[in-house]
């Protein structure tokens, strides 16, 4: 019988949670009803999960409470995805209750996994049954049923999983969606997976080491203060890109590396020469490529600078790198988004910050953050773009001083029109927003992309590898031909009378390819104004947008 948890067995706890999750994220992952490519839930727990347990080990807190606030605190900062925020959301609730505790018992536990739970569902403006907050929920009422007249602690986590178990089998019937794919939700197994890692750790059953995911050798960030900058043999990382302009030998160049500086990589092309080492004579380095052509791309790191900012004052050179930008104006704006041609696109309607992230990749509430202290403004509009990026970036609305304004956006078109409404210099901060939602509601968004895996959905039998067509979130079919899903969606369109049309293609789209595609679309729609345009998006072959 145990009857009380100490700050090394909590710690203990944690890691293995953090470290089954990494080990089960695609389990989870393939829990996901809609099979395009999807943020993936079990990535996006097991991410913020990580990011709570690399704290953890950073730190090493003591005490039960000191334990649950470093790791909710990195959690909040590290969530990604939905799945992620209400993760950290629960560990919130949980380190409040915990907090000053040197050790609980289990009626401190049972009162911190509700108090979690009331987190949760209080930051969820609609929470939705069926899902991670139901099993939470009901996990964490075992728990107190538990408690009431138990001591156990062991037992008591053993009621709430099996609890949490049942729920969890539930959830196929409480969830409309989850019911038409007759499976389980992702977020409640993760949830039923960390509390099966914690029994079992508390058990004796685990370790954070017997989990094969090299928690025990690496850690999540290189810790440089145990490194001295006397271990840099040499100053200077070099790295370039040379053209290929004559026929002398890649093998002389490795060599001369090799006596000038250690770490020497050459990648030989028939085109260009790409090369990395580490030396103190970078110039007598790029001296000896110009013999084998025109340098087209040159970096060079001063590694003994970069310790120094690292090592020793890593706390300091975090401060400064967090230290908010001094408002230069009243507006500004960040923006998620992903691929060159959409980066370059919101830059130039005036974005200040781009945070590289969407669909697959969802960026943490930290990657958001940092964007938002580095606007130099008084008042930062964040744009996520993607509706599963949503919550992390309102997680960043308490962690900073400036005021953090978030317009709902949940596809990239819908965030092209509503930076395209803003006036930044003549409107009010109400007037921009309610611009911003106004252009958002006349934005179609048509999506290209490819079928993850099988998939019976919404009474289709959709093949791993198959074209997906969608209009505003609603499947228009797949097909193994992508000229059927363009020419069903253009009729698709038509119905909605258009205005414009303005095609987006991907990074892995030719240009012929993306003209034939607005062909196909004017045909159907010849009123329509169209544009088409270089986004370099991933995942997606078109982002169209119809207004």
């Amino acid at each position: 019988m145990r009857e009380t948890i100490d700050s090394a067995s909590f710690t203990d706890m944690l890691l293995c949670a953090a470290a089954a999750l990494e080990v089960n994220k695609q389990h989870i992952n393939e829990l996901n009803v809609f099979p395009v490519p999807d943020g993936d839930t079990g990535t996006n727990m097991s991410m913020t999960m990580s990011a709570g347990a690399a704290e953890i080990r950073r730190k090493k807190p003591n005490g039960v409470g000191e334990v649950a606030k470093c790791a909710a605190d990195a959690l909040l900062r590290g969530a990604r995805g939905n799945s992620g925020v209400i993760l950290s959301l629960l560990f919130r609730g949980l380190a409040k209750s915990l907090k000053g505790k040197e050790t609980c018992d289990a009626y401190d536990f049972a009162l911190a996994m509700n108090e979690g739970v009331e987190a949760a569902y209080n930051a969820v403006m609609k929470p939705a049954e069926g899902t991670i907050l139901t099993v939470s929920r009901l996990s964490a009422s075992a728990a107190s049923d538990f408690a009431e007249t138990g001591s156990d602690i062991e037992l008591l986590l053993s009621c709430a999983l099996e609890s949490a178990k049942d729920a969890l089998a539930q959830t196929v019937n409480m969830n409309p969606v989850l019911k038409k794919a007759g499976v389980i939700d992702a977020g409640g197994k993760g949830y039923v997976i960390i509390l099966e890692a914690m029994l079992a750790c508390l058990r004796g059953e685990v370790t954070p080491e017997s989990y094969d995911v090299g928690t025990s050798e690496t850690a999540e960030a290189a810790d440089f203060s145990r490194f001295d900058s006397g271990d840099i043999t040499f100053t200077y990382c070099t790295e370039f890109i040379v053209s290929r302009e004559n026929a002398k030998s890649a093998d002389l160049l490795r060599a001369f590396l090799q006596n000038i500086g250690d770490s020497a990589v050459v990648v030989d092309d028939e085109e260009i020469i790409k090369t990395h080492v580490h030396t103190d004579d970078p110039g007598k380095v790029l001296t000896e490529a110009l013999t084998y052509g025109s340098l087209l791309k040159v970096k060079i790191e001063n590694m003994r600078e970069q310790h120094s900012d690292l090592a020793g004052g890593a706390e300091e050179a975090a401060e400064k790198r967090e230290t908010s930008a001094e408002p230069e104006k009243e507006f500004g704006t960040v923006v998620v988004c992903a691929g060159k041609g959409m980066e370059d696109l919101f830059v130039e309607l005036g974005a200040d910050k781009i945070v590289t992230g969407g669909q697959t990749m969802n960026p943490s509430t930290e990657d958001i953050l940092k964007a938002v202290e580095a606007t130099p403004a008084s008042v930062v509009f964040v744009f996520p773009n993607n509706k599963n990026i949503i919550m992390a970036a309102e997680q960043c609305v308490p962690l900073t001083e400036k005021r953090v304004v978030i317009i709902p956006t949940t596809t990239v078109p819908q965030g092209v029109s509503a930076m395209l409404s803003m006036d930044t210099y003549s409107q009010t901060e109400d007037e921009i927003v309610e611009n911003a939602r106004e252009a958002m509601k006349n934005v179609h968004t048509a999506l290209i992309t490819y079928a993850a895996r099988d998939s019976d959905f919404d009474g289709y039998e959709i093949k791993a590898g198959e074209y997906l067509g969608l209009l505003d979130g609603a499947l228009l079919g797949s097909n193994s031909e992508i000229s059927v899903l363009i020419s069903i969606l253009a009729e698709k369109l038509a119905a909605l009378s258009p205005e414009f049309l303005t095609v987006y293609y991907g990074e892995d789209v030719k240009t012929e390819d993306a003209q034939t595609v607005g062909g196909i679309l004017s045909e159907k729609n010849p009123s329509a104004e169209m544009s088409i345009i270089n986004g370099g998006q991933p995942v997606y072959y078109y982002m169209i947008s119809a207004e």
